[in-house]
């Protein structure tokens, strides 16, 4: 079988054609998706994308998913997940609710489900509000966390001593730390001439600038979709057989062999998810 893989990041397997926008690994090949998928028609059985669709402006989504079309053979699949607007949206009432009662835990995850609802969406920066709170390692609704997005933090009344866990390892706190930083925070950088000249002569404007860079970089959330426009969506665009999975079922043979959707341990790895199949 011929299993395509877009948009893989660091979630790819060897068996699978894996593209990202840039190449970290010998299997993963650079390519902007925004110019198409570069493959003839009717190559793959099986088009994979996870946490990619919402980077798509609501304009660009379509001609997107129709490009998925083209390169799957007829009968092909295609398996898609995206954060999940519906499950975000009754977990940010039910913690309202409970917020509005005085209880003090639901606050707390009051505060973190409005982070995912918004911050991915309006942040300027690398990693934003989001990723401040993962650089630290801990936080006191850590298990609320952990069930929402899959990355485990120590609650705040643990030791150093404790473990961080995401998807894919344990490592110290400290450690963690400091590998979380260095992904989810903006550290200064050298400028190069470029950005040097500009700032020379944009003077304060520089700022608007850097931010508009920022947005424009594909690291934020251009749109959310729930199971009712996900489906929509691909209904729009001829696939028919239109489905929810969970993250461990799936008409793709070995399915869960790959580790994209759960972890070796069978866990999930972004519980924040819808999953949605269609054939061609």
């Amino acid at each position: 079988m011929k299993l395509l893989n877009l948009g893989c990041g660091s979630r790819f397997h060897k068996d699978w054609t894996n593209i990202d926008f840039v190449s970290r690994d010998k299997h993963v090949t650079a390519y902007d998706l925004l110019k198409g998928i570069p493959y003839p028609d009717n190559f793959f059985d099986v088009v994979y994308h996870s946490h990619l669709l919402e980077h798509f402006s609501k304009t660009d989504a379509p001609g997107f998913i129709k490009e998925c079309y083209r390169v799957l053979k007829p009968g092909g699949t295609i398996r898609i997940a995206v954060p999940d607007l519906e499950r975000i949206v009754k977990t940010y009432l039910e913690q309202l609710e409970l917020a509005l009662r005085g209880n003090k835990e639901a606050e707390l995850n009051y505060e973190w489900i409005m982070l995912e609802m918004y911050d991915q969406t309006v942040r300027n920066f690398s990693g934003g509000e989001m990723g401040k709170l993962y650089a630290q390692g801990y936080a006191p609704n850590a298990d609320f966390i952990y069930h929402r997005v899959g990355i485990r933090l120590i609650k705040e009344n643990e030791g150093e001593g404790d473990t961080i866990t995401n998807s894919r390892l344990s490592i110290s706190v400290k450690d963690a730390a400091k590998k979380l930083a260095r992904k989810y925070s903006k550290l200064p950088t050298q400028l190069s001439v470029k950005d040097s000249l500009l700032k020379l002569i944009l003077g304060r404007d520089y700022r608007f600038y850097e931010v508009g860079k920022f947005r424009l970089s594909g690291e934020v959330h251009l749109r959310m979709y729930d199971r009712f426009s996900l489906s929509r969506l691909l209904n729009d665009s001829n696939l028919s057989e239109i489905r929810v999975c969970t993250p461990w079922e799936s008409c793709i043979p070995n399915w869960t062999s790959f580790h994209l959707d759960t972890n070796p341990d069978g866990t999930v790895y972004k519980p924040d998810s819808v999953y949605i199949e269609a054939n061609k």
